[in-house]
């Protein structure tokens, strides 16, 4: 890492409030900049094809899109983008979720600043950072561990969505698809899970970390 160039960040969660917050505490850092915010995994997908940030710090946890979903598409476009999750859950399966979708960064929303920006630190040296707080064989298993059944990105949004009570057509719309590949989707989603109610699919959404409804 440069030590004269600002690290660029991006802050991603659904709570003004918070993201309020971490903009006063990261700002007060001569060497770091946030360039941007979101309130939603959408809207950070977006961000990032835009600004091309260095950091990017987001909820696990957000309607809509998942902090986990985002992080998949927005290193789709960037792979260099270093995303740090930041939850109230230090679950494996929360924890797992996020590493395996290429995040580089797990902590808990209860740990202080400097925590934070040893965090962002360390992801900028191309090294993974798990809160000191969470069992640090959660990242050491990743490979061993075992995989939840093969789903699509395209199906999880559907999944996170449905879980939300959102209906075919507000999906649709939302992801720009007709109600009928909607269906599909959702038909596909039953098959593969054997799962073949809305609170059997939110239950395991939950279980995957997926949402936390």
């Amino acid at each position: 890492m440069n030590p004269s160039k600002k690290v660029s960040i991006i802050l991603v969660d659904d709570h003004q409030m918070l993201r309020d917050g971490l903009r006063n505490l990261i700002e007060q850092k001569a060497n770091l900049q946030i360039i941007g915010e979101a309130s939603n995994g959408r809207e950070a997908i977006k961000l990032c094809a835009k600004l091309n940030p260095d950091v990017v710090i987001t909820d696990v946890s957000m309607p809509n899109l998942n902090g986990i979903e985002s992080a998949k598409q927005i290193l789709k476009g960037n792979p260099e983008i270093k995303i740090i999750g930041l939850s109230m859950h230090a679950n494996r399966k929360f924890v797992q979720s996020m590493f395996k979708a290429g995040g580089y960064g797990y902590l808990l929303k209860d740990g202080d600043i400097n925590e934070l920006i040893t965090a962002i630190t360390t992801v900028m040296q191309n090294r993974k950072y798990l809160s000191k707080n969470i069992n640090q064989d959660y990242l050491h298993s990743l490979n061993s561990d075992e995989d939840s059944k093969q789903i699509s990105s395209r199906e999880t949004e559907v999944l996170q969505l449905l879980t939300e009570g959102k209906s075919s057509k507000e999906i649709a719309e939302l992801l720009f698809l007709s109600p009928k590949t909607v269906d599909v989707h959702r038909n596909n989603l039953m098959k593969k899970l054997e799962l073949y109610t809305i609170p059997e699919l939110t239950k395991y959404a939950i279980r995957e970390g997926l949402t936390t409804l």
